[in-house]
C-alpha cells in the first residue's frame, strides 16, 4: 500500500498533468460545436462498430443452432414440392385450378435489437418500408409467433413482442379448437396465459396452442405454446390457464414478416358489419 502511495506522490505532475488535458478536452467539446460534432461522430461510428463485430461473433456461436432450425424448416418445405408427387394416370390434362389461391406471403428480416425484461418489449427488425414492410404486420419464427409490427421507417420496423403486457394474440386449442387469447403478464419471459377457455373443455398438460386463424395477421395453425398448468376457479367460467412459450425470446436472430395478401379486403368487409351495428 505504501509502495502505491509513493507510486501516486511521485509521479504526481504526470497524473495532474492528465487531469488537465481531460478536463481541457471535455470544455473544448462541450462548448464548441464543431468539435461537439466530431467527438460524437467518432464516438458513434467506434460503439457501431464494436456492436457490429459483437454481432458477428453471437452469430457465429449461435449459428449452430440456426442451422438446425434452418434444416428442419427446409425439411417441411421439402414436403410440399412437386418433385414429391407422382402421376397416377399416365398423360395428364393440365387444368388450371381456381380453388386455391396464395393468401400469404413471407419477408425475411434479422433481428438487431431485442428485449426480454421489461413490461412493454419490443423488437427492431433490419427491414422496412422499402422492403414492402406494414404496420399490422404479423412476425413468426423458426418455433412459432414473435410478434406484430408496431411502426416502420424506410429501412427498419419495429415489432410489438409477443412478451408486451400490451400484446394479445388470437389463438386456439390444436386438439379441440375451443379459441381464447394469448397474453404475456409480464413475469417470465417462458411462460404467459391463455384466456378465455370455457371450463367445460377437457383439457391436459403439455396440449398444443396455435394461431387461430380468426385475425387478419397470422395464418391458422402456427405453434405458440403449450399448456403447463391449469386450474378451474370457483364461481368462474373460464379456466386460469398458464402456457410455456415455444420460443426462446432470449435466443432469436432471423424472423418472417407475414404478409396477408388479403387482408384489406378483411377488414372493409367486417368494418361494414360495425356499421350496420350501429344503426
Amino acid at each position: 500500500m505504501r509502495n502505491l502511495v509513493q507510486f501516486f506522490i511521485r509521479y504526481s505532475f504526470f497524473f495532474l498533468f492528465l487531469l488537465f488535458e481531460v478536463v481541457s478536452f471535455y470544455i473544448i467539446v462541450k462548448n464548441n460545436s464543431f468539435h461537439n460534432s466530431i467527438f460524437y461522430t467518432a464516438t458513434n461510428n467506434l460503439v457501431g462498430s464494436i456492436y457490429s463485430k459483437y454481432s458477428s461473433i453471437t452469430d457465429y456461436i449461435n449459428l449452430k443452432e440456426v442451422n438446425e432450425k434452418l434444416a428442419i424448416e427446409n425439411e417441411s418445405l421439402q414436403k410440399f414440392q412437386f418433385k414429391n408427387y407422382e402421376k397416377l394416370f399416365g398423360e395428364n390434362i393440365l387444368v388450371r385450378d381456381t380453388i386455391y389461391h396464395k393468401k400469404y406471403l413471407y419477408t425475411k428480416a434479422k433481428i438487431i435489437n431485442n428485449s426480454t425484461n421489461k413490461q412493454q418489449n419490443f423488437i427492431t427488425l433490419s427491414i422496412g418500408e422499402l422492403n414492402g414492410i406494414k404496420k399490422g404486420m404479423g412476425v413468426i419464427g423458426p418455433s412459432g409467433v414473435i410478434g406484430v409490427v408496431n411502426s416502420t421507417s424506410k429501412h427498419y420496423s419495429t415489432v410489438l413482442a409477443v412478451l408486451n403486457i400490451n400484446s394479445k394474440t388470437s389463438a386456439k386449442l390444436k386438439n379441440s379448437n375451443y379459441f381464447g387469447s394469448l397474453q404475456w403478464d409480464g413475469k417470465n419471459y417462458k411462460e404467459g396465459i391463455l384466456a378465455d377457455i370455457p371450463n367445460h373443455v377437457e383439457l391436459r398438460n403439455g396440449d398444443t396452442i396455435v394461431t387461430s386463424g380468426f385475425s387478419s395477421i397470422f395464418p391458422a395453425g402456427i405453434d405458440i405454446a403449450t399448456i403447463k398448468d391449469f386450474e378451474k376457479l370457483e364461481g368462474e367460467f373460464f379456466y386460469d390457464i398458464r402456457v410455456n412459450f415455444l420460443v426462446d425470446y432470449k435466443n432469436i436472430s432471423w424472423v418472417y414478416v407475414v404478409k396477408n395478401i388479403f387482408k384489406e379486403e378483411q377488414i372493409e368487409l367486417e368494418k361494414q358489419n360495425l356499421q350496420e351495428d350501429d344503426q
